[in-house]
């Protein structure tokens, strides 16, 4: 079976390490890695195939992260915020899983199946 390809977006470098960590003990290739928006939108923009999958830190140092995730949406991918608030606050996005804080593996791997699929 082949790895999901994942993008990461997450602007605290040790959560994102941990959260990669979390990703490639699940199986994951963590194609790309941001600490911000606007890098991740051009990627994503730039990609002829998609990736797999998206975990999105819903607040990125006071930009959220909702214009990618639309963006992720409108391509198909799926995707699940983190966040260490209590709800991600945008209604088009209900229905996305949403990981809390610091973030459980146990909670993590049942999103990462539904990347799998698509690989």
């Amino acid at each position: 079976m082949k790895s999901p390809r994942v993008i990461l977006v997450e602007d605290e470098s040790l959560v994102a390490l941990m959260m990669q960590d979390l990703l490639t003990d699940l199986g994951c290739e963590v194609v790309a890695s941001f600490g911000s928006l606007n890098p991740a939108l051009i990627w994503l923009e730039r990609q002829e195939t998609p990736p797999d999958g998206a975990v999105l830190d819903v607040n990125l140092g006071g930009e959220l992260v909702f214009p990618l995730a639309a963006a992720l949406a409108a391509r198909r991918v799926p995707f699940a915020f983190a966040t260490g608030y209590g709800a991600v606050g945008d209604v088009r996005f209900e229905c996305a899983p949403l990981l809390h804080k610091p973030v459980d593996i146990g909670k993590l791997a049942p999103i990462i199946d539904l990347f799998t699929e698509r690989a």
